[in-house]
């Protein structure tokens, strides 16, 4: 039987939303729940003092492509959002929030949708604020409460615990242990979680 892993992930990687697809059906397939660990990408990124692909214009070019193809091989319905980057940090602070009120899956899910299927402009807080509605989400108090000092904390430090394992990038995955990068490495993951 297969154990569950950890997902790291943060909503700005376009990469961890194909893994994200990719990990609803493993979900499936295995009766299991994948443990999702958000944290923030820029942050973990200036913690190794590394420049992000997607900022590198020829590894973006190539990125976008990418993407596409491996969407299409999954059959997954992707759309490289217009708006990149998408500013992540409130919207990954908000799946703390979901965290605690039990909504945290059904909160990813529409969100890694929202950027990367629907295309929306989540940099503009209307746009975030009609999305957390369809939630049945109060933005304001939603808002409140991802910029409270404990959300703040926990997001700052379950980056640095990432960093501290060794993550550099995402979508990461840590089965027994062991770290594996990229969403190209699920199968690897799922090998290493057999054992």
């Amino acid at each position: 039987m297969i154990k569950p892993f950890e997902f790291y992930f943060d909503f700005i990687s376009p990469y961890s939303f194909l893994a994200h697809k990719e990990i609803k059906k493993i979900e499936k397939k295995f009766s299991i729940k994948v443990q999702y660990k958000p944290i923030l990408l820029g942050g973990l990124h200036n913690l190794h003092g590394i420049k992000a692909p997607a900022f590198i214009p020829a590894k973006a070019r190539h990125m976008i492509r990418d993407c596409k193809l491996i969407a299409e091989k999954n059959k997954v319905k992707f759309k490289f959002n217009s708006y990149f980057p998408i500013r992540s940090l409130n919207l990954m602070r908000g799946v703390l929030v979901a965290e605690e009120d039990n909504f945290k899956n059904y909160y990813v899910d529409t969100i890694f949708n929202s950027i990367w299927q629907d295309g929306l402009n989540m940099n503009d807080d209307n746009v975030v604020q009609k999305v957390l509605k369809n939630l049945n989400v109060n933005p304001k108090t939603f808002f409140l409460r991802s910029a409270s000092a404990s959300i703040k904390d926990s997001l700052r430090k379950r980056t640095s615990d990432a960093y501290d394992k060794g993550i550099f990038g995402a979508p990461s995955f840590v089965s027994n242990n062991k770290v594996f990068w990229g969403q190209d490495r699920i199968e690897f993951v799922l090998k290493e979680s057999y054992k």
